[in-house]
């Protein structure tokens, strides 16, 4: 019979937590081979944590040799193996990320009836479709190689160039040298991943965070620390206790506009990081993904550090269009190089007929007007939408001052997962807190995307949920 004890202070995920002690009831016989464990949600419902917890878990374990599932039934003890016949540790984060991955689909799969409240990206309502058509135009008249050659190791040198000079604008210098071409921000991460870090090494990561790149790194074998996402920036204290015990090698966390707290780093913060990283010796990678939503520029980690241990990257899939991929690489020349090595040896290179055109996008003048009516857009949104919440009675972790997203919760749930799941049967997305963090625990927080919670079909379906708790 299984017997375990859960602790939310016990400062190790609760997924470690729950690992740790099956295995060991398994290796000190108490539970014998066979043995059938309780199922996900019951599990989930006993110890009060999230579903994805507890699946993160019993995979580990899987992989491991300790359990086995069988199909419609459930998980079983699996007999002993000598011990040189099970898996390493290391090879625990190779697991298949099968929480995410159905988020992502979801997403992706999503018809023009669903709702994304708590989704990642601009309606393509919001989008320049006549200036991309306008400039595909412009692109399709021109003659050339480009139309069937590979492109640059680098990427297409006059973007590399203009994008030297945009960087300029945020007090970042760098040559052309300096940047390389990606398919995105997530081959950009892929890339910077490859060349850090190997299986078994340790990185920061913000807690809550990037989901993606938590499913990357798990990919990769890579352990990750979990740092807590404060309103002013990462918990310092955190910081500095997890580097001086578990010698990172990275830092991942986005300064700006951070997903999905929309919160900003303060100058005071980012100092402090940047102090860490250079008296325990590891590199930061700054996401800037959404840079182009800010209406009024703050200095980035990259500003203040010009390159020298911060690796920069960027897309622009958030302002231009999810089918234009299209990001890039700022740091050291001498990474640099190594980069756009491993960009070869893993695609090649990158399309230089997508990089063309979103050069031309850039450089026309089209695109700032664009994003200057988009500024005022989402400026909108975001006051109606924070306004409308507190008439609800969410709480909200801040109210951002730039970007699509609200961090926000009802103050009488501690699990949003089943809020999500609810709201799925309703054709609305939302977006639960378990999904951001790294170790998937159990979160009250939500994601919303205020393009889209504008709808008050979105708003009645939360004011339904707040009426039905306080019933």
């Amino acid at each position: 019979m299984l017997s375990l004890s859960i602790s939310r202070n016990d400062g190790q995920p609760l997924c470690d937590q729950i690992v740790a002690g099956i295995k060991r009831q398994i290796d000190d016989r108490h539970l014998r081979p066979g043995t059938k464990l309780p199922s996900i949600r019951n599990f989930a419902e006993m110890h009060n944590i999230s579903r994805f917890t507890v699946v993160e878990a019993y995979d580990r374990l899987v992989a491991m040799g300790y359990l086995h599932s069988r199909r419609g039934s459930g998980f079983y003890t699996a007999a002993p193996a000598p011990a040189e016949a099970r898996l390493p540790a290391a090879s625990d984060n190779h697991k298949r990320n099968e929480q995410l991955v159905w988020l992502i689909r979801r997403l992706l799969e999503a018809d023009e009836n669903t709702l994304l409240a708590g989704g990642p990206w601009l309606p393509n309502s919001w989008l320049d479709e006549t200036g991309i058509r306008q400039s595909l135009n412009v692109l399709a008249r021109k003659n050339g190689a480009y139309l069937l050659e590979y492109g640059h190791p680098f990427g297409y040198l006059p973007l590399r160039e203009h994008l030297a000079q945009m960087l300029a604008g945020l007090g970042i210098t760098a040559r052309a040298g300096q940047v390389v071409l990606t398919q995105s921000t997530s081959q950009a991460l892929e890339l910077v991943i490859r060349f850090l870090l190997k299986p078994g090494d340790a990185a920061l990561v913000d807690d809550p965070g990037y989901y993606n790149m938590f499913g990357n790194l798990r990919l990769q074998g890579v352990e990750m620390l979990s740092v807590p996402r404060n309103v002013d920036g990462p918990d310092l204290d955190a910081v500095e206790k997890l580097a001086a015990a578990r010698q990172p090698k990275v830092y991942f966390t986005q300064s700006v506009m951070q997903n999905p707290t929309g919160t900003d780093i303060s100058p005071h913060v980012a100092f402090r990081v940047l102090q860490a990283a250079e008296h325990h010796n590891f590199t930061v990678v700054e996401d800037d993904i959404f840079c182009d939503l800010q209406t009024k520029t703050t200095p980035r980690l990259a500003t203040l550090d010009q390159l020298n241990r911060v690796i920069y990257v960027r897309s622009f899939s958030k302002t231009l269009s999810g089918s234009l991929r299209v990001g890039f690489i700022a740091c050291a020349e001498r990474i640099a190089s190594e980069l756009a090595d491993i960009k070869m040896l893993t695609s090649i290179t990158t399309s230089q007929f997508t990089e063309r055109l979103v050069y031309l996008m850039l450089v026309d003048g089209h695109y700032r007007k664009y994003l200057s009516r988009l500024h005022e857009r989402l400026g909108e949104a975001r006051l109606n939408v924070v306004r409308a919440f507190e008439r609800i009675g969410l709480d909200l972790f801040v109210e951002p001052a730039d970007g699509m997203f609200i961090w926000a919760r009802f103050p009488q749930v501690e699990d949003s997962l089943a809020l999500a799941e609810a709201s799925q049967r309703d054709g609305i997305m939302l977006a639960p807190g378990a999904v951001f963090r790294p170790h998937l625990e159990c979160s009250p927080w939500m994601r919303f995307n205020v393009t889209v919670c504008e709808d008050v079909r979105v708003q009645r379906w939360l004011q339904r949920q707040v009426a039905g708790k306080a019933a």
